[in-house]
């Protein structure tokens, strides 16, 4: 007799979890984003999750929680309930913390509703630039050994993924580098001749690229981009990028692990709905970012990868703290 009711009460409990969960949403969800108003991510967010909320019938109330490079957001939502009313809005640093000494947590402490979008990166160069593609830049800078200016912006972004990335593959490349305080600035000494050659973002610079004040070498990204088509792929010239790409910065919705799988399921629906909403589509393509709305073992897949790739690259070129094989991060292709 004991055990029937022991059983009965467990199937009661079991029971309202289930239907917690079939129910959800039944108050407002936070959604921490990990940037400050006016930003990339701050702007992504603010446009996709009207979008989720409508496909979800609830309201998503958003806070800019900003500081420590996006940690600081990062651990409020680490440390609350696992149940998706704390979302966390990110992009993707996390995903470096550990290897350059800004905290103990990453992504691995959330499960991904959806990676939304990511940019794509662009090599360019001077209108006046002796050469028109990455092959013609190469073969320069065998020809001109400690010659070509290369624009740079610190460790961890994406010039310095950029960089080490042609390292790997191409080898050691004798240039100069040349340290800015931003992309922006960065452009700006491209387009005024005081360097050759910058990594950027697509987004960054398509509208110079269109204005004909600057040519691009390469995309870095395994398929042609249809905002820029007669641009050259890289791994068109060397098909070692295949190792690492495609990479790009990018843009998730998170919630702690634990999170019950269907409400996970409902928020990974609802915002991999919104992803396809023409105005969000026509911010992104404006932007110069590919939408990819992907959830589950898909995400897990591509994170897993885009730290890996961007973890070593990194550490092999002498910018992390600690290196990757502490934390359990296999090279690309162990």
């Amino acid at each position: 007799m004991k055990h029937l009711i022991l059983g009965a009460v467990s199937a009661l409990v079991l029971g309202a979890g289930a239907a917690i969960a079939s129910d959800y949403p039944t108050k407002e969800i936070q959604g921490i984003i990990q940037w400050g108003a006016g930003g990339s991510t701050d702007t992504v967010m603010r446009s996709v999750t009207p979008h989720a909320e409508k496909v979800l019938g609830g309201t998503v109330v958003m806070q800019n929680m900003t500081g420590a490079v996006g940690a600081i957001a990062l651990n409020h939502v680490a440390g609350s309930a696992a149940d998706g009313y704390t979302l966390l809005m990110g992009a993707e640093n996390p995903m470096l913390y550990k290897i350059m000494g800004l905290g103990d947590k990453d992504y691995g402490e959330f499960e991904p509703i959806s990676i939304l979008a990511r940019g794509t990166p662009v090599l360019v160069a001077g209108p006046d630039a002796p050469f028109d593609d990455y092959a013609g830049m190469m073969d320069y800078i065998k020809a001109n050994p400690g010659e070509l200016r290369m624009g740079a912006t610190g460790p961890g972004g994406l010039p310095s993924v950029i960089t080490a990335m042609i390292n790997t593959v191409e080898g050691e490349l004798d240039v100069i580098a040349v340290p800015y305080d931003g992309d922006g600035p960065a452009l700006t000494a491209l387009q005024g001749g005081a360097i050759d050659v910058m990594p950027a973002v697509l987004g960054a610079a398509i509208e110079g690229i269109r204005a004909g004040k600057m040519k691009p070498l390469a995309i870095f990204d395994v398929a042609p981009n249809a905002k820029l088509p007669d641009a050259p792929i890289v791994t068109s010239f060397n098909a070692g990028y295949e190792t690492f790409l495609p990479w790009g910065p990018f843009f998730g919705v998170f919630t702690p692990k634990g999170t019950p799988a269907d409400v996970s399921a409902k928020l990974g629906d609802a915002y991999g709905q919104a992803v396809q909403n023409p105005e969000f589509l026509e911010l992104m393509d404006n932007r110069g970012f590919t939408v990819m709305g992907i959830s589950g073992d898909e995400a897990q897949a591509f994170l897993s990868k885009w730290q890996q790739g961007t973890a070593w690259l990194l550490h092999d070129a002498g910018l992390t703290k600690t290196s990757p094989e502490e934390f359990g991060i296999a090279r690309p292709g162990e």
